[in-house]
């Protein structure tokens, strides 16, 4: 079986292309940032992981996924791995996404990133932040809010 789930903030705002000709397939890259839960003094305190979303759902993050909103991504690993033009094999793993929720509400979104989303979400689980909580501080689900006034340059993630 091969089956992943992740949570994690959006490190970018995604890249989404269609298809030419008769195929106008949606296909979304993004890559979210998953905290480590043990940290050891030198290493990250994330891994980064690309994420390839395709059809409605690859609309569905055009339309409301933009940098630092908090995701759950559930899906599959796909090896990417290539031989470059030295010779060398280069080993890449991705994420084919299967299923998206937003891991946060609407108004702990807007409050960590910054931004207003038009629309609704419908359907999304909140698991996370609650607005009303002063940032910064530890979630319980080990992640941390990203404080007001906070540049994109400042952040793990930028």
């Amino acid at each position: 079986m091969n089956k992943v789930l992740l949570m994690g903030r959006l490190t970018r705002d995604p890249e989404v292309r269609y298809g030419q000709g008769g195929n106008q397939t949606a296909v979304a890259r993004f890559s979210i940032a998953v905290d480590r839960r043990f940290k050891r003094e030198g290493e990250p305190d994330a891994d980064f992981f690309n994420c390839t979303a395709f059809g409605k759902q690859a609309e569905f993050v055009e339309r409301y996924l933009h940098k630092g909103i908090k995701m759950v991504v559930i899906g599959r690993i796909q090896n990417d791995n290539y031989t470059n033009r030295e010779g060398q094999m280069v080993y890449s793993v991705r994420v084919i996404v299967d299923e998206l929720e937003f891991a946060e509400s609407k108004s702990a979104s807007v409050a960590n990133s910054g931004d207003n989303f038009g629309g609704g979400f419908g359907g999304g689980s909140n698991f996370g932040a609650s607005a009303s909580r002063p940032a910064p501080g530890p979630v319980g689900d080990g992640f941390m809010n990203i404080p007001d006034g906070v540049e994109d340059e400042d952040l793990p993630f930028n």
